[in-house]
């Protein structure tokens, strides 16, 4: 939304003074799209920002107790590494946005992705737990940084006719980090050491600077998101419904996902090689799930939610039961997988019909909520986790994601309709 400024001349003394309610929105001045080829590039420069950056967030999980018995900690302290990450980017979300609404673009992005590389080398340096700890602070600043950002700028890189479809290639980022950093974390730190992935995850983002530089056209600020924006998403009611149905489903799945890798060791009983193996069959599913869910979500998006979420509570209800098993553990690993890979899609879809006239906005409130649950569930699951077992976070996980479903129905049975965009 564009920040309005009223100046009355001195000799204006017998005009009214105009309202903000009665006093136009000046037009800001378009940025120059770029070439169709670089304008595609710096979409996927950001695509593999956001990548790297869901990538480095949950790397940890599938080197948790290997990280925690590297520092003699517990799985559950070892959790903070996802917990604080979540944390920050929540807060810093509409901080960032707020602060730097002034700044180019593109200088932002830079810094962001700079600071990224500056935590995964400082993470596979750190000699003990808290300086490792640090570095997730900076991770999560990023979060909520790069992602309020970078999230709407495809309006400002493509054509008008492509920007539906480039701004679907920004945050297919989400489900392919999600559902990819994980196993690939686990494989190489299988090969070479938990410090070893974040090396290598410290190189990528290196990359992704030098390609987001070299392919970003300069993108000085033409709206400014204001607190009273914010603040006024909340009237909403979908946008209500957005924020407890990412809160329950959100919660459900790291609160459960997070202590994955001590099920499958002390439940299934499976060794590293496996692990990393089950996990590479759940990131696959995912990503089916994350083009189902795509499909699916902008006309039925209370059934691609809803429908994830009860999957989601099938797999974690039944881990517990039929985990005992390899193949058992294996098959609800694909049915998680293909759950959670409709989820981001679905959030940030829901967030963006509920606020069409304010995109931003909707980018900060999706990133926010989606990080804050993160954290709070990833604690949540290591509090369960120190004072029970895997497999009580795994059952009450799945009661959580039930109460999504719930939430969803909720939503049909009130018959909202959702807003027009004016």
């Amino acid at each position: 939304m564009a920040s309005t400024n009223i100046t009355r001349p001195s000799g204006d003394v017998g005009l009214p003074t105009p309202t903000p309610a009665s006093t136009p929105t000046p037009t800001p001045t378009p940025t120059p799209t770029p070439s169709p080829l670089i304008g595609w590039l710096a979409v996927s420069s950001v695509m593999l920002g956001i990548f790297s950056i869901v990538t480095t967030e949950i790397l940890p999980i599938g080197l948790l107790t290997t990280i925690g018995a590297g520092f003699a900690v517990s799985d559950g302290s070892a959790g903070l590494m996802i917990t604080m990450p979540g944390l920050l980017a929540a807060l810093s979300a509409p901080v960032v946005t707020v602060a730097t609404a002034r700044v180019d673009r593109r200088l932002m992005l830079g810094v962001f992705m700079f600071l990224l590389a500056v935590a995964n080398f400082l993470a596979a340096a750190a000699p003990d737990y808290w300086l490792l700890l640090v570095s997730r602070v900076i991770v999560g600043i990023v979060i909520g940084g790069f992602w309020s950002i970078g999230a709407g700028l495809a309006g400002r890189l493509v054509p008008a006719e492509s920007v539906g479809r480039a701004t679907a290639v920004i945050f297919s980022a989400v489900p392919l980090g999600s559902v990819l950093g994980v196993p690939a974390g686990t494989f190489i730190g299988e090969l070479a050491g938990w410090r070893t992935a974040f090396v290598v995850m410290g190189a990528l983002t290196v990359g992704v600077l030098a390609l987001l530089l070299l392919v970003m056209p300069s993108l000085p600020p033409d709206r400014a998101t204001r607190p009273s924006v914010l603040r006024g998403t909340f009237r909403s009611v979908h946008a209500r419904f957005a924020l407890l149905l990412t809160f329950l489903v959100v919660l459900a799945h790291f609160g459960t996902y997070t202590y994955i890798t001590p099920f499958l060791e002390h439940v299934t009983e499976v060794g590293p090689r496996l692990i990393t193996v089950f996990l590479l069959v759940y990131g696959a599913a995912g990503i089916v799930g994350n083009f189902l869910g795509g499909a699916v979500v902008t006309r039925h998006p209370r059934a691609a939610f809803g429908i994830a979420a009860g999957m989601i509570a099938l797999a974690t209800v039944l881990l517990p039961i039929l985990g005992r098993w390899q193949i058992g553990a294996l098959a609800l690993l694909i049915v998680w997988g293909v759950a959670y890979g409709a989820v981001p899609v679905s959030s940030q879809t829901w967030f963006a019909k509920a606020i069409p006239d304010a995109p931003e906005a909707a980018s900060v409130l999706f990133t926010a909520s989606f990080q804050m649950t993160i954290s709070l569930g990833a604690m949540a699951g290591g509090l369960i986790v120190d004072g029970t077992s895997p497999s009580t976070v795994m059952t009450l996980g799945g009661v959580v994601a039930v109460l999504g479903v719930v939430a969803a129905g909720a939503h049909f049975a009130r018959r909202l309709t959702w807003p027009d965009k004016t």
